[in-house]
């Protein structure tokens, strides 16, 4: 067979195999020029691009452990609650006095140890997720009220918010060069950096190992594309204030996990039980400590994702975390994870919560009501769910 009939071949695979995760990424550009038409291009400007991620990095941290749930074939509805639980608690740490790092390492901490506690009854005494994680929503809400007294929990000066609403060039003093604050592209640079050496040592690993890989054209196409949308980003963030501390927050903990699915024997291990739980067995791969992983990676985040939320609302509130659950499953949902398990990637969730913040900042910039965003947000996740169970139909995987 020729390399001409190879390639194309193998492009017509990869466009079929990916094709939600691809069609998010347009579907994203879609909805912002759409608004961008709709608001005179308000909501392409820099400042407001800030405040995008300001706003919904707490759904992309959660949506970052949700899809490893999801893929398992499980699910989480009790991240609001423990988001609630931990940032009261959190408050209280930082108003001891214990500084904002302590607070953080202590927030994840217990995180996981919330997402053990979850995840030995789902893995090991075998309940369902949702019941065990339905309880959990009662449990740590109620755990809240409880330490909060059902009073919010007021923070002591303006150094806990820095880490969700903080600009690092502001921090570091870094000097205008230019249009542009110079930290953005610094980081954007360091971030392409590795996501190529991990692209490359993972088609090489692939290849090694006799997987199918995409043509060199397609995959350098890819870290063209990545490549224009990272510095594009820098771009819209150097030209406003710099570069938002969550920015350089959620980039690293995106990269982790992303690193993790991807790149490390667990990802394999998360993609088997999740697409085949029997098969996975039968090979030998310990299922209920790769689900109690996941809970615990699951946990940590959603302590990391409570510190962030109650920096950006500046207090510690009872009713946090409310219906975080739901915005960030529906991130999962759109960004390509599949409702059957064994599929999705970070990367899509991510593209997927971008989906929902832009269409929530295109509807407030419109000056739109919550109850129209509550009816936008309904179809597009049953559009989306619709789109998953069809796709995996059509190819004859569900």
């Amino acid at each position: 067979m020729s390399n001409k009939a190879i390639n194309t071949s193998d492009v017509k695979t990869l466009i079929k195999n990916n094709i939600r995760n691809y069609s998010m990424f347009i579907i994203l550009i879609f909805i912002m020029l759409i608004f961008a038409v709709m608001t005179n291009g308000v909501n392409f400007n820099p400042r407001n691009f800030i405040n995008i991620f300001f706003q919904n990095s707490y759904v992309l941290i959660l949506a970052t452990g949700m899809v490893m749930i999801i893929i398992t074939q499980n699910i989480d509805l009790s991240v609001g609650s423990v988001c609630a639980f931990i940032g009261a608690i959190s408050a209280m740490l930082y108003n001891s006095g214990i500084g904002m790092p302590a607070t953080v390492l202590v927030s994840i901490i217990i995180g996981v140890g919330i997402g053990a506690y979850q995840g030995l009854w789902v893995a090991f005494a075998k309940l369902p997720a949702f019941i065990v994680t339905l309880s959990g929503m009662l449990l740590f809400r109620g755990l809240t009220y409880t330490i909060t007294k059902v009073s919010p929990v007021s923070l002591k000066d303006t150094g806990y918010s820095l880490f969700s609403t903080g600009i690092v060039d502001e921090i570091l003093g870094t000097s205008r060069i230019g249009p542009w604050f110079p930290m953005a592209f610094v980081f954007a640079v360091l971030l392409l950096i590795l996501f190529f050496v991990a692209e490359f040592i993972g088609r090489r690993k692939k290849i090694a190992n006799e997987f199918e890989v995409a043509p060199v054209s397609i995959f350098l196409t890819k870290l063209i594309i990545v490549s224009v949308l990272t510095l594009g980003l820098a771009d819209r963030f150097a030209r406003s204030r710099g570069l938002p501390v969550i920015v350089l927050v959620l980039g690293v903990t995106i990269f982790i996990f992303n690193f993790i699915l991807n790149n490390t024997v667990l990802g394999r291990y998360i993609y088997a039980v999740g697409g085949n739980p029997r098969s996975a067995k039968l090979s030998g791969i310990n299922s209920e400590i790769v689900i109690f992983i996941v809970f615990c990676f699951m946990g940590g985040l959603a302590g990391l994702a409570a510190v962030v939320s109650t920096g950006y609302m500046n207090s510690a509130l009872p009713q946090a975390g409310n219906l975080f659950e739901l915005d960030t499953i529906a991130a999962c949902y759109i960004g390509g994870v599949s409702a059957g398990g064994g599929i999705g990637t970070v990367i899509g969730v991510i593209v997927g919560g971008l989906v929902m913040a832009a269409i929530n900042n295109g509807m407030v910039l419109m000056n739109l009501g919550p109850h129209i965003q509550y009816i936008v947000k309904a179809l597009v996740l049953v559009v989306a769910v619709f789109y998953d169970i069809y796709t995996r139909r059509k190819s004859g995987l569900g």
